[in-house]
């Protein structure tokens, strides 16, 4: 008879410390089962025949020995089990029972095999109880009724655990797929953030650099930029690529911190020398933010300034607003540009707990990720063309102040 279907945990396979097709576990409760069976049945012969005779008492003593390679071999075992009991009951004169030892083993089979084969391993074992302990003589109905019962009740428990941990494995993969998915998503956020900010400013930089090759300073300065530019886009890069190598390779040197708030004055700075003069404002007391969120600012300000850059137009100025209030931060990024329709990717939406616009360059992706940025910290985004003219973004993000106090810890702050 096949085996074929385990719970799907691996413990069929599990092998003791020192090779042996067992573990400690599975000794201790061959030990414990074969003992109550033990103690049972010299205490019944003790009342009923005077003392169990040697042949008894080593089908009893030994019965339990199977139990060893109950994850290993579990219809073997099950047979082996089957035949000490047999002995043990044609030996000595017992009552109609059900033994630890058989029960074990009734349960470790339904644990790892079909129902077919359990439920022939319940029928046997309910034949060959009643059969061999009433000696075969006509047994009392509770006793035919009793055996059957209890092979029904322990297997069904098995068939039952066994269900359960194969839901509970099928889960941990489905959770471990859907972690799996969401770095792949964050990676190729971060990675469309690197790409479009950098690489928008390198190209800027070199296209400067060739319309003033009359002018050495001015290319001096473009190609200073550039360089800066494609200098952080690697360290960045590498960084992502060292998460997708965490796996199998360690880690030398802890990695570089994420930006947040306190690197936007650089991207504003690289802004202005792309060709974009940009103006940072500050409101309310600045103080340390969570880094998750931190990196949030610090990206929508990025893509915000990289779309302004790509679509505001030659003559177009913009404007960083960053405002602290006693429970949310706020961030808008604005430009007076004549290109605000198309940075928009022809349409605008309110975002509620997150939702925002689903325009933007190469097919809204942008835009789309600073959505889900947000979205992971329960704000609301607004992206879209501005009265006045030009194109702002707008994002509204919750800060607790158990969180501002957990970051002033990170930050090495000591709380008042």
């Amino acid at each position: 008879m096949a085996t074929g279907t385990g719970t799907g945990t691996g413990t069929g396979r599990r092998r003791g410390p020192d090779g042996l097709p067992w573990s400690q576990a599975d000794a201790l409760v061959a030990v414990g089962a074969g003992l109550l069976d033990l103690v049972g049945h010299l205490l019944f012969t003790a009342v009923v025949d005077g003392g169990s005779s040697v042949l008894g008492f080593l089908f009893a003593l030994f019965s339990g020995l199977p139990l060893l390679v109950r994850r290993t071999r579990p219809v073997a075992m099950f047979a082996a089990v089957l035949v000490f009991q047999v002995g043990a009951n044609l030996t000595e004169p017992v009552a109609i029972h059900f033994g630890a030892v058989l029960t074990v083993a009734l349960y470790s089979l339904a644990r790892q095999c079909r129902i077919r084969v359990t439920a022939v391993a319940v029928l046997v074992t309910a034949v060959v109880t009643v059969v061999t302990q009433s000696h075969f003589r006509m047994p009392t109905w509770d006793a035919l009724l009793a055996a059957p019962a209890s092979g029904v009740l322990v297997a069904g428990a098995g068939l039952a655990v066994a269900r359960w941990q194969r839901e509970v494995a099928a889960n941990r993969q489905l959770l471990a797929d859907r972690a799996v998915a969401e770095e792949r998503r964050r990676i190729a956020r971060e990675l469309h953030d690197i790409v479009a900010h950098h690489i928008t400013t390198m190209q800027l930089m070199a296209g400067g650099a060739r319309a003033n090759l009359a002018d050495p300073e001015v290319v001096r300065e473009a190609l200073v930029t550039l360089e800066s530019s494609g200098r952080l886009a690697l360290r960045e890069m590498r960084q992502l690529l060292d998460v997708l190598r965490a796996g199998d390779e360690p880690d030398t040197a802890p990695p570089a911190p994420q930006p947040g708030t306190d690197d936007l004055a650089r991207l504003v700075e690289d802004s202005r020398r792309a060709g974009l003069p940009t103006g940072l404002t500050v409101h309310g007391a600045p103080r340390p933010l969570p880094p998750t969120l931190g990196l949030t600012v610090f990206r929508i300000v990025q893509e915000a300034l990289t779309n302004a850059r790509k679509y505001a137009g030659p003559a177009a100025t913009a404007t960083v607003r960053l405002t602290y209030g006693p429970d949310a931060v706020v961030v808008s990024v604005r430009d007076d540009g004549a290109g605000g329709a198309g940075s928009s990717g022809g349409g605008s939406a309110v975002g509620g707990s997150g939702a925002g616009s689903v325009g933007g360059d190469s097919g809204g992706h942008g835009l789309i990720g600073m959505r889900e940025r947000v979205a992971l910290h329960g704000g609301t985004l607004t992206c879209g063309p501005h009265l006045d003219g030009g194109f702002a973004v707008l994002a509204e993000l919750p800060l607790t102040a158990e969180e501002t106090a957990e970051a002033g810890l990170h930050h090495g702050e000591v709380p008042a």
